[in-house]
């Protein structure tokens, strides 16, 4: 992808929880981010696939099929295989290693977002940053 001015990053938002997938999507969209959604993994799949974003954000429980599936999924596509993923989890400790196992980028603990929800935004870039191909669009408002 070459970056040029109207170059914008697409983020996928997967949460079956509207309340987080809204503050989540406010914050991102507010950094310039165009924000997709789904509520579940079977949603997020047709997504990446009619989409293809930049960045997928996953809840890692979720119904009809979980995160951990999601990713797997994504992996073993050629298409999707290189999007980063940074996996959202309640059981952060619990599911370490087979996270990182999986192919997650990175992965949150959710209650440390409604300590500081900005924290994920700062996470999105530093993935974002990392990948060479990826444009970082952000613009800086007065509050940032």
């Amino acid at each position: 992808m070459l970056a040029g001015p109207m170059t914008m990053t697409t983020i996928l938002l997967v949460d079956d929880s509207i309340l987080l997938r809204a503050a989540n999507a406010a914050i991102l969209t507010r950094a310039g981010y165009t924000i997709l959604t789904a509520g579940d993994g079977e949603e997020a799949l047709q997504v990446v696939r009619q989409h293809c974003p930049d960045l997928v954000i996953l809840d890692l429980m979720m119904p009809k099929l979980g995160g951990e599936q999601v990713l797997q999924a994504l992996r073993k596509d050629a298409t999707t295989k290189y999007i980063p993923v940074i996996v959202l989890t309640s059981l952060y400790q619990k599911n370490e290693q087979r996270l990182r196992q999986a192919g997650a980028s990175v992965f949150i603990e959710k209650s440390r977002l409604l300590d500081k929800p900005q924290g994920l935004l700062d996470i999105v870039e530093q993935v974002l940053k990392a990948r060479s191909d990826v444009p970082i669009r952000r613009e800086m408002s007065p509050s940032a």
